[in-house]
């Protein structure tokens, strides 16, 4: 086993595996802790070897690549394993931002953690942090939902889930699919303040922050904003359980029964909905008795 007070250079890095954060558009952004790292590093997994070797090269940064991502194996794994054994230095990072958020890499954290093998991370740009910054909207409780779902039933699943919890949301979204989206907010949520962020850090850095109806009059007048986009929508106006159609409790339950067990799920869906739980509990039990 490693032991993480060893050194594998001359540097203060010890051998083991360390999430780096790369800019999200503006190369400044990366900050001198992690150069230090890239460049005393024996081995770099990262998502795209082409997106990398460019950024690698305008800090003249020459390191082994390795390719990783989703549908990396075991193998790939394995082979970081190997040279961790070997007493290395190994980088993760991702195409841009912090590794692992909405970004491959956890499977491979989760198994060196079991390995035993020393990690930490380099902190640095985010872009779902810096949308917050900027959105104006309360930050004190946020959840970050990812990429919103494409498909129409899939995409209003997910708002429906998070319809009631008191906290900002973001979420990742594509220019083609904003207004469908923007569509979505709105019939589900109502008319809630919601803030639009793209091309953070880049040169034609925008936010936009507006109920969404107005956001939706914006799209469908202007059309949709270019480049990479961000959301950031507000929690409810106030702390009473929202009213949940009975279609929107058999989605959630529907949801819920898939990953907990009956009574995990009637005790969250009570919880959330704020109706009787034997009510709820009744509804499951149709729902299980339909299968």
């Amino acid at each position: 086993m490693v032991n993480p007070a060893q050194h594998s250079s001359a540097n203060h890095f010890v051998s083991g595996l360390y999430l780096v954060a790369t800019p999200i558009g503006n190369l400044q952004d990366i900050t001198l802790r992690a150069l230090d790292l890239l460049k005393s590093a024996d081995l770099i997994a990262c998502e795209d070897t082409r997106v990398s070797g460019k950024l690698l090269s305008h800090f003249g940064i020459k390191a082994p690549l390795l390719s990783y991502n989703d549908h990396s194996d075991e193998r790939k794994r394995d082979k970081i394993c190997a040279a961790l054994e070997d007493n290395k230095i190994v980088a993760l990072i991702s195409d841009a931002g912090m590794p692992l958020i909405s970004d491959p890499g956890y499977k491979l954290v989760q198994y060196i953690t079991q390995k035993g093998y020393y990690i930490t991370s380099l902190l640095g740009a985010s872009a779902p942090l810096m949308a917050l910054q900027l959105s104006a909207l309360p930050s004190d409780k946020f959840c970050f939902l990812g990429f919103i779902p494409s498909k129409n039933k899939a995409r209003a699943d997910l708002f429906t889930e998070w319809k009631n919890i008191q906290a900002t949301l973001i979420a990742f979204e594509t220019a083609p699919r904003l207004l469908a989206t923007l569509k979505a907010i709105h019939e589900i949520y109502g008319d809630r303040a919601v803030a639009i962020a793209r091309e953070l850090t880049k040169k034609f850095e925008e936010v936009k922050r507006n109920p969404v109806s107005a956001l939706i009059q914006d799209v469908e007048e202007n059309g949709p904003p270019k480049g990479e986009i961000v959301l950031v929508i507000s929690p409810p106006n106030n702390t009473d359980k929202a009213e949940y159609t009975e279609n929107e409790i058999e989605s959630l339950l529907i949801q819920h029964l898939k990953q907990y067990s009956l009574r995990e799920s009637v005790d969250m869906i009570t919880e959330l909905t704020g109706r009787k739980r034997k009510d709820i509990y009744q509804q499951a039990l149709d729902l299980k008795d339909a299968e």
